[in-house]
């Protein structure tokens, strides 16, 4: 397995999905119920297959990623052959950038010495997909860009 594999929400979610994998596979519905109770080891590599499948898909879709927490932002926009990022860190402790009110105080004081705003780019390693994925375990969600774009336009 290269990715990790869905969660039971996200199965119930992707079902007629599913349903449609195992059929290209030629796997009827009794006989998916048959490899589940008389093969659970094979059930669990379909299931795996399925979620490295639905993985790349929306790997090779996403194009923004952000991270936020308490002190920082990380904003990054997966290009064809790097990944740029913006980073924004705080030097103070009072404030807390995923709330509403740390936000808006994040607009106020942006041109501040409490704000730090830096940004780099990195190649791709020899899996761009994977490279993607490690930000989303690392806790980046996929985003629209809207704050990349934002903060781009801001500093260049």
């Amino acid at each position: 397995m290269k990715y990790t594999r869905l969660s039971k929400e996200q199965f119930e979610e992707l079902h007629q999905e599913f349903i449609n994998f195992l059929a290209t596979q030629s796997i009827t519905a009794d006989e998916w119920n048959d490899i589940k109770t008389n093969k659970p080891e094979v059930a669990e590599q379909e299931l795996d297959v399925f979620s490295d499948l639905v993985w790349e898909g929306v790997l090779t879709k996403a194009k923004y990623l952000e991270n936020i927490s308490p002190q920082h932002i990380y904003l990054f926009y997966l290009g064809e052959s790097e990944i740029e990022l913006i980073g924004l860190k705080l030097n103070t402790k009072d404030v807390d950038l995923t709330t509403k009110e740390g936000f808006a105080w994040l607009r106020e004081n942006l041109m501040s010495d409490d704000v730090e705003i830096f940004n780099a780019k990195k190649a791709y390693s020899n899996d761009k997909q994977l490279d993607k994925f490690t930000l989303i375990q690392q806790g980046s969600v996929i985003t629209k860009g809207e704050l990349f774009v934002y903060f781009d336009k801001l500093i260049n």
